[in-house]
């Protein structure tokens, strides 16, 4: 069994016991959490796609811990003008565990 979800504008595929790296989320480390933004779930054979979420469908997720990514580097460079702009940018984010996948659409 799989799920498909958004969080922070970008799609995930999980499954039960995964664990994934979202956008910074704002819970204490090993809270439990609900995504309810499911856009599909298959179960074997059986695909519910939502128009657009999975009504009564929900993720249980524990999150794991928080913690930022490695430093990139943006450059702003124009030759011969004496112009040059360097910034530097780490990214936060959360790990979390799918703990479960409840799939509650009456049939």
């Amino acid at each position: 069994m799989y799920a498909v979800f958004i969080s922070g504008g970008k799609q995930y595929r999980v499954k039960k016991n995964q664990i994934i790296q979202l956008e910074k989320l704002n819970y204490p480390t090993g809270s439990i959490i609900e995504l309810k933004n499911i856009l599909m779930i298959s179960n074997n054979n059986e695909i519910k796609i939502g128009n657009p979420y999975v009504i009564g469908s929900t993720i249980k997720a524990c999150i794991k811990n928080h913690g930022r990514l490695k430093k990139i580097k943006i450059i702003k460079f124009n030759r011969r003008k004496h112009y040059k702009k360097q910034q530097g940018h780490r990214q936060y984010f959360t790990n979390i565990k799918i703990v479960d996948i409840y799939n509650h659409v009456e049939k």
